[in-house]
């Protein structure tokens, strides 16, 4: 039922356009049959790509990954997903040790294999990474200087992995990398000091967003813009059950469970909308 509502969801939107260890075993998303499929869809990043939430734990057939997949099963009706993501995942981690079990050794080498195992038969890779590495920056006050430094960790590190994950499927295999929305404009509700720590992590949002951007650039990757869609720099006053506030927190309020539960992963509708976002890069 989900499923249903995740596509209805993307297809409007085009047309209008750390949280629990987790085992990612090599069997899944792929299901019985598997290795009869023409053509795969290979997910990996962190607990976003692993459909995490509150309370409920991963879903790496759902979240954002599972409504990419339905995008992508229009064209290529028999593609297969492969999700090996990791909830937690850092930038540094899924290039090594990490809390998730490889058979490969890490996140990445399990990417590259996989890709390597089925060269030619790859249509789409996703990834989302970086934001485990600069969100304990933020926690409990924003620390602009770690903040910097991770966020140089961040753009060597994924240019990196990007840089092995192309080599892996050649030119012809579609790269898209998501940025990143902003969980932390939900501290604009609390009064003006959370109102300056919500300047300050918008700040930090495009500074992150940037590097994303860049290193996606040096394998000729395609870019899901997540900020963007997330009207991440609307500060249009709309009224909510919070009251008059920014567009912005509005959309954080509505699609992450940031305002209700401070947990920074989204909902249902958010997941949709990351879907989306992936969806419109397709060609």
């Amino acid at each position: 039922m989900l499923r249903r509502v995740l596509t209805l969801v993307i297809a409007s939107f085009i047309a209008l356009v750390a949280p629990s260890a987790a085992h990612a075993g090599p069997g899944q998303g792929a299901g019985k049959g598997a290795d009869k499929a023409t053509s795969w869809y290979l997910a990996l990043g962190d607990s976003l790509a692993a459909g995490y939430q509150p309370g409920v734990g991963d879903d790496r057939t759902g979240g954002y990954v599972g409504g990419v997949l339905d995008a992508l099963q229009d064209t290529a009706p028999k593609a297969k997903l492969r999700n090996i993501s990791c909830s937690g995942a850092t930038t540094t981690s899924l290039m090594g040790t990490d809390r998730c079990t490889y058979e490969a050794g890490s996140q990445l080498a399990e990417g590259v294999e996989f890709l390597k195992a089925h060269k030619g038969k790859v249509d789409l890779v996703t990834i989302d990474i970086g934001a485990n590495d600069v969100t304990p920056c933020a926690r409990p006050v924003v620390d602009v200087t770690c903040a910097l430094t991770a966020l140089g960790t961040v753009e060597r590190n994924l240019t990196a992995t990007l840089g092995q994950l192309r080599a892996a499927t050649g030119p012809d295999t579609q790269i898209v990398v998501l940025n990143y929305y902003n969980p932390f404009l939900a501290a604009w509700l609390t009064g003006p000091a959370g109102q300056q720590v919500a300047g300050l992590s918008s700040f930090l949002q495009i500074l992150l967003n940037d590097a994303v951007a860049r290193s996606a650039a040096t394998v000729g990757a395609d870019v899901a813009d997540v900020a963007t869609a997330f009207k991440s720099a609307d500060k249009t006053l709309v009224s909510t059950a919070y009251g008059t506030i920014p567009a912005n927190v509005a959309t954080i309020c509505a699609w992450t469970w940031m305002c209700t539960k401070s947990d920074i992963h989204a909902n249902d509708a958010g997941y949709a909308v990351l879907a989306g976002t992936v969806a419109a890069r397709l060609p």
